[in-house]
């Protein structure tokens, strides 16, 4: 029987398609899949899920991330500590890798996912589909891997319960917001194990679905968003990156988070890397891209930091132009490394394209991906491989920003865990088996509570970790941002 990972060597052979029929979901029923996860119980009991307990050994976290850092680019790293830095809501975003080792000694069921890898509440938020439409999604996949779907629920409800604390709330709030993400989920999941295959996967949340969704006191509040989600374009993007200079647009640097690079880190020229990456970037699109991409020209390239936990690894954006036209298109090439939890679920080296690896693991899982979403790696001087993606960076996006106090974002924070909640048992039902997913997790309050608890433990560990972070900075022993 093929395993999720074999999709990422997938070509859909006619023999290749004829293993599929021994994929176990179209061996058994619904009903009897459900059995089968219920039956997982008794081998791993929802209650366990509560636990949390650092292992013996667990490894200190600064180091991890000192190890981190040290194959990252090295001006840089000093930004990625100061981000982290600033609170345990942040701290959490950027330890994926710190947390992904404490979830490989907790109690797993074995049912595997498309896993994200690294759930959060900011790794959700609005794009637009190939229709043009507004869609909440999961729209970060630098870390996803076949693995176990509840790694991917107990990170996101620990985050839940961290950004509670982060907007001024208390325990109570915390296990509240954990609680809200895993009892929408398992609500979600429920619905997802009894519709079809098809039926899933072309099931999407977009704008008519949140707002049927929605109390009549955040509506206006969710139309006010996807509104401003709509205004963020390219044109709009234009604007706010670029500047006008002897009458072609160029990127406006704002060192050290926006550069203009001659040079990759390793010597590579840009020009020369630029190129070889775009040839092995469009053999990876459809004709039809391939086609419209050529309509366009490259105007110009700067290196761009983005995120928290990716702060450090080489990520540029293209601004590309019709000819004659103000119609700009800017794509984002981001580097794609070994996931996280690859250490964990994988032998090394077993996924050997990191950009395909990104690429495919969206398209499986999240509704209507970008039309432009590719990858290709390139060939450094020194015969290392580096390997990319890429996506566009702004078309109808937008997503949540917390800001630390902030009580009446507070109020609304259950509603919104619960909408990701929602998005990931989508994402859980797309890739893998929804009525075993569904059995094992049932209806009651076991799983919620157990995992409401983990949450409440694990948000401890965050500030523990966080406190080690703050105390390595105090004795110089990491480079610190201002």
């Amino acid at each position: 029987m093929p395993k999720l990972e074999d999709f990422f060597r997938l070509d859909a052979s006619r023999a290749e398609l004829a293993k599929l029929n021994n994929f176990s979901a179209i061996r058994f029923s619904g009903t009897e899949r459900m059995a089968n996860g219920r039956a997982l119980r008794r081998k791993i009991p929802r209650s366990s899920h509560a636990e949390f307990r650092p292992a013996r050994g667990r490894p200190d976290p600064v180091s991890v991330l000192e190890a981190q850092n040290a194959t990252r680019i090295k001006e840089l790293v000093p930004v990625r500590m100061a981000r982290m830095l600033t609170s345990p809501f942040a701290f959490l975003r950027g330890s994926a890798g710190i947390m992904a080792g404490d979830l490989a000694n907790s109690p797993r069921t074995d049912l595997e996912v498309m896993a994200c890898g690294d759930m959060h509440l900011m790794n959700f938020g609005l794009f637009a589909s190939a229709e043009r439409n507004l869609i909440f999604a999961i729209n970060d996949f630098d870390e996803v891997l076949p693995g176990p779907w509840e790694w991917d629920l107990k990170r996101l409800a620990a985050s839940a319960a961290v950004a509670a604390l982060f907007l001024g709330g208390d325990g109570m709030d915390a296990e509240q917001a954990a609680r809200a993400v895993v009892e929408s989920y398992v609500r979600r999941i429920r619905g997802y194990a009894e519709m079809g295959f098809l039926e899933v996967w072309y099931d999407l949340i977009d704008e008519r679905t949140i707002l049927a969704a929605a109390p009549q006191r955040l509506r206006k509040l969710a139309q006010a968003t996807f509104a401003k989600a709509r205004a963020r374009g390219h044109i709009r993007a234009l604007d706010r990156l670029t500047e006008e200079v002897n009458g072609e647009h160029r990127i406006v640097e704002d060192i050290p988070l926006i550069v203009r690079a001659k040079h990759l880190p390793d010597g590579t020229p840009m020009k020369e890397a630029l190129e070889t990456m775009l040839r092995s970037y469009l053999a990876s699109l459809p004709e039809d891209r391939r086609r419209l991409l050529s309509r366009y020209r490259i105007i110009d390239v700067a290196r761009k930091v983005v995120g928290v936990g990716s702060v450090g690894t080489s990520c540029w954006v293209v601004l590309l132009e019709e000819q004659g036209a103000r119609s700009p298109l800017f794509l984002q090439i981001k580097e794609a490394r070994e996931s996280v939890l690859a250490p964990y679920l994988h032998k090394k080296g077993s996924i050997t394209q990191q950009g395909r690896r990104v690429v495919i693991g969206q398209r499986m899982i999240q509704g209507s991906p970008d039309i432009f979403l590719g990858w290709g790696p390139v060939n450094s001087a020194n015969g290392s491989g580096r390997h990319y993606y890429v996506r566009q960076l702004a078309d109808m996006k937008g997503g949540l920003n917390l800001k630390e106090g902030d009580r009446e974002a507070l109020n609304g924070l259950s509603r919104y865990c619960g909408l990701c909640g929602w998005a990931l048992a989508l994402a859980h039902a797309k890739s893998g088996d929804a009525a075993m997913i569904s059995g094992y997790c049932g209806t009651g309050d076991a799983l919620p509570d157990a995992i409401g608890k983990f949450s409440l433990a694990y948000l401890e560990q965050t500030e523990r970790d966080h406190g080690a972070l703050e105390a390595a900075a105090r004795r110089g022993r990491i480079p610190v941002a201002r």
